[in-house]
């Protein structure tokens, strides 16, 4: 945790939960169905589960990208070619991560301690709460806001084991694994003989052939946001905050929650827009060339199919084409992942890991 990265990481914290605790305004709503605290997001709904064993995606060629929403982020659209791969059917559990841990004894970064000298600054001009370990949490604002400070929180004690923090629920097994950082998922695919999918592998798996579209998903389709983000979630989908996975019916390819419920890390860096030369099989930018102008000193990976968070005021991003930076060395309560593989791994049916 002594790395460069990391400590910029730090500081990006840092000044985020300092401008969400400077917050005073007074609350300039009251739907019945505005959340109140991070814990109102919590559910202990149940689905059926649905099967474990990754899906074959035979390679092709489809049109990566779209100018239609964020030209300058997802665009120029272009013609992009992927070879078959195998990719799980839906994004990894808390159950299946358990499995993991319980096998390898495996800590977290979110669990692990903090080194006073990632920050750079003397020990006494450090946040107390930034010298435990933690992780960011969506936490409802009280009033409507576009200043995304406003609504994430730096909460110690909050892990994938507690996601809400450490006096909210414990995690439901079959929901999907948040909290993690960038090397927590590699260690996770190291274990699986997997790794995680590129940006074109994901975007090929989540289009499933369907035709483009810019509309927000039925409630019926998949878990966003729907009402007035972020101070009014209507739930219509059933859920105001992570859905266990198989709730949503399958695309095409039968993979689940590729749009909605949790953002999806994947192996690529990040810089806005695609590269309108890089046809074959593209790996994105080098880490030297990545860039986000949301954290122009840190090189972030990209995630991909938005979160439940997602809502047409604000994060248009319940598509597949759709694409963020995010910081590898942190994690938060919507960002999760799922798997690739280069050969058919062994059938595990739904047995637990």
């Amino acid at each position: 945790m002594g790395s460069t990265l990391t400590r910029r990481m730090a500081l990006v914290v840092a000044a985020a939960a300092t401008l969400t605790a400077c917050s005073g305004a007074t609350n300039a709503t009251d739907q019945p169905h505005s959340p109140q605290n991070a814990t109102d997001f919590a559910t202990s709904a149940h689905c059926p589960r649905p099967p474990d064993n990754p899906v074959k995606v035979a390679g092709g060629s489809f049109i990566m990208g779209s100018d239609a929403v964020y030209p300058a982020q997802e665009g120029p659209p272009r013609e992009t070619s992927v070879p078959g791969f195998w990719i799980d059917p839906h994004e990894v559990s808390n159950r299946q991560f358990a499995g993991f841990v319980k096998a390898t004894n495996y800590v977290t970064v979110a669990e692990g301690s903090v080194d006073p000298a990632i920050f750079g600054v003397p020990p006494e001009h450090i946040p107390p709460a930034l010298l435990q370990p933690g992780s960011a949490v969506f936490s409802p604002p009280d009033r409507p806001s576009h200043n995304y400070s406003d609504w994430w929180t730096y909460v110690p004690g909050a892990n994938w084991k507690k996601p809400y923090g450490p006096q909210g629920p414990d995690a439901q097994p079959d929901q999907p694994v948040v909290h993690l950082a960038f090397d927590d998922m590699q260690a996770y695919a190291a274990w699986k003989n997997g790794r995680l999918p590129t940006e074109a592998e994901w975007e090929f798996a989540a289009s499933a052939g369907a035709e483009k579209y810019t509309e927000q998903p039925a409630p019926a389709r998949a878990n966003t946001w729907q009402g007035l983000f972020p101070v009014n979630n209507q739930a219509s989908d059933g859920f105001k905050g992570i859905a266990p996975v198989g709730c949503f019916e399958p695309n095409a390819y039968g993979l689940y929650d590729m749009i909605g419920n949790v953002w999806e890390m994947t192996a690529d860096f990040y810089r806005p827009g695609h590269d309108p030369k890089d046809h074959e099989d593209p790996r994105g930018p080098t880490e030297n060339a990545a860039y986000d102008p949301m954290s122009p000193n840190l090189p972030n990976r990209v995630m991909k199919g938005g979160s439940y968070l997602c809502a047409p005021n604000y994060c248009q991003r319940y598509r597949p084409e759709s694409r963020h930076g995010r910081d590898p060395g942190l994690g938060a309560s919507n960002v999760g992942f799922r798997l690739v593989y280069d050969k058919p791994p062994p059938d595990r049916g739904n047995r637990p890991e």
